[in-house]
């Protein structure tokens, strides 16, 4: 052979190796990047992607009926949500335990201190408006002896509306729509679970990338040496960047359970690191996810919303009843029965929006978010290995040809340019 020729054959393993390591790289940028649509819509391509088959129907950019593309796993945020409940939170906990682990008596004493100052100013804003002119006649003496005696009754208010919402916590919180709907709002959320959970298997991705694409190389120089037709070494190109993407995610993700073959043991590399993976995603829970602010706001907003507003009112509608004490049937003589009744039921209504208030306060849910953490991070460390991996890649699974074509796609492409460059 020429020496032309040794360095044809020669380069084809470096060549394979870098363009290897290039699949994997530009793989992972596709996956991630952009966090939202980057592209233009046109009229009429949502409609006529209905008649394409399911998987290209999923393409980000012909889901959103345009040109363009979006990170293929911010793409899949709400599916990524879906399947963190159904193959994570949902075995690691219940809604009743998840709320216990928030302490429901410390959220009744915090409900409690912050509910307190406010009594004044609602007690007031009732009373201008329901009896401005017996609430103008009053002495202050009178009216600051009202506010103390409903002061006096929060204690026990709180805890119950906090034993009630632990009652009844599995038929007002589902913890699917919420975190759908959080991932959904939050795709960069759902990157970074990935990035943080999975940064090392990420890094030997691309780093396996080049070393397949090298072992892939050698076997490609023979044959393109013996085999002199020139679409042979695109063609194996195609074979060498498919087979890197699916060789990377094998290594990665399987086999599930231990395999012993002879004197070695077969792990997916994800799986090794489950202990050290479940602290991580734990605190990615805790901390983003199952907090004492979403909560609360799906509590009071979710689609469940009414029956939370209804429990509080009828928590707080024997307040004011019960601050009148021995003066409460001369209350009821004085501005009558069905005026008094207003005062209470206005009052009760005035309340519930400032009641749920501790679970918006930062500063004490990340107190409280500590006991999710650990729950969290105890429990997915004994999830079975089909859980724990499928916590992940079920995500993604279905859209992993996408990849396996790209890398073929470029390993077409980084055929034509060796042959290009060497003959």
């Amino acid at each position: 052979m020429s020496t032309s020729d040794w360095i044809r054959l020669i380069t084809i393993p470096f060549f394979t190796g870098a363009i290897g390591w290039l699949i994997n790289w530009t793989g992972l940028l596709m996956l991630f990047n952009p966090i939202r649509f980057h592209g233009f819509t046109v009229p009429g391509l949502y409609e006529l992607s209905r008649l394409l088959p399911r998987k290209l129907q999923e393409i980000p950019g012909v889901m959103q009926g345009g040109v363009g593309w979006q990170g293929i796993i911010p793409a899949r945020a709400a599916k990524m949500g879906s399947i963190a409940v159904d193959k994570a939170i949902a075995k690691i906990g219940t809604p009743s335990e998840l709320f216990q682990e928030m302490e429901p008596d410390k959220i009744a004493e915090q409900m409690t201190v912050m509910f307190e100052p406010r009594v004044p100013q609602i007690v007031d804003k009732t009373m201008r408006r329901e009896q401005p002119g017996l609430w103008a006649n009053l002495p202050p003496r009178a009216k600051q002896a009202l506010y103390e005696r409903v002061q006096q009754q929060l204690p026990d208010i709180m805890r119950q509306i906090t034993d009630e919402i632990g009652r009844h916590i599995d038929q007002l919180l589902d913890p699917k729509i919420l975190v759908i709907d959080h991932f959904s709002r939050n795709p960069a959320l759902v990157n970074k679970v990935f990035k943080d959970v999975g940064a090392r298997e990420l890094r030997l991705m691309v780093n396996f990338g080049f070393l397949f694409g090298f072992l892939f190389g050698i076997p490609v120089a023979v044959i393109s040496h013996f085999v002199t037709y020139w679409w042979m070494l695109p063609l194996l190109g195609i074979i060498v960047g498919w087979s890197t993407n699916l060789l990377g995610m094998w290594v990665i993700f399987e086999p599930v359970e231990v395999t012993k073959i002879g004197p070695f043991r077969l792990h997916g590399l994800f799986l090794r690191r489950q202990n050290e993976v479940a602290e991580v995603y734990a605190s990615i829970i805790a901390d983003h996810v199952i907090t004492m602010e979403n909560f609360g706001d799906f509590l009071i907003n979710g689609p469940r919303g009414d029956r939370t507003e209804q429990m509080l009112y009828e928590a707080m509608l024997p307040a004011i009843d019960r601050a009148a004490g021995p003066l409460r049937g001369v209350a009821r003589v004085a501005v009558g029965a069905r005026e008094y009744d207003t005062i209470t039921e206005a009052f009760a209504r005035e309340s519930r929006e400032h009641t749920m208030t501790p679970f918006q306060d930062a500063d004490f849910g990340r107190q409280q978010s500590e006991n999710i953490r650990k729950l969290f991070a105890a429990r997915t460390k004994e999830l079975p290995s089909k859980d724990f991996v499928e916590m992940l890649r079920s995500a993604i699974k279905e859209d992993e040809w996408m990849l396996y074509l790209h890398g073929g796609v470029m390993g077409l492409a980084g055929g034509l340019i060796h042959l290009g460059i060497f003959g």
